[in-house]
């Protein structure tokens, strides 16, 4: 097992019954402004499965991937959008000269102009509660679980087991970008 982490979220969509309680927590954990434009994370609703009267909601919880080949890095001007270490795509606001390359850069819509930090941002995986070893927002507020957070390089993380364990997929792997977001399917 690698000393180094390599963070990821596993989700079962099928548990999700879009309560808002993952997209409120992350907007108050991370002062993300008001308004239908600013998001770090959303929930999408699929469209209806089945036949009047037995007919099946769904929804499609996403945000930042964070990409083990991030193009919004790829494309940064003033390298602004920078990886860590452990994988986690980041954001320098001081860096951030609002160009929106990221912006067009990313195949996921994972990004927005916030007037709070005047950059563009985007989820974190709350990075500043990784450190005080606390799982993101999101995650820790999910009613449902359906976000698991972890370390793949450790066999015994359960988003290690869960990926063992279930047949799963990626959002969008034909743009090559590896993501770190993986739904069980």
């Amino acid at each position: 097992m690698s000393n180094k982490k390599r963070y990821a979220i596993v989700l079962d969509a099928s548990k999700c019954i879009d309560c808002k309680a993952c997209t409120i927590a992350c907007k108050m954990e991370n002062n993300v402004p008001k308004g239908p434009y600013a998001y770090r994370i959303w929930v999408a609703e699929k469209p209806f499965r089945g036949s009047f009267p037995v007919i099946k909601r769904g929804f499609l919880p996403s945000q930042c991937q964070q990409c083990s080949n991030p193009p919004c890095v790829q494309v940064c001007p003033t390298r602004a959008s920078y990886q860590t270490e452990d994988g986690v795509v980041l954001i320098d606001y001081d860096k951030c000269i609002l160009c929106k390359y990221c912006m067009t850069a990313c195949p996921y819509d994972a990004r927005y102009e916030s007037e709070n930090v005047h950059a563009i941002d985007k989820c974190t995986f709350c990075y500043h509660r990784l450190a005080e070893g606390r799982e993101p927002a999101c995650v820790e507020t999910c009613p449902p679980k359906v976000r698991v957070f972890g370390d793949l390089n450790d066999p015994e993380s359960e988003v290690s087991k869960l990926l063992v364990e279930h047949e799963h997929t990626v959002l969008k792997p034909e743009k090559g970008t590896k993501p770190k977001l993986y739904y069980i399917v």
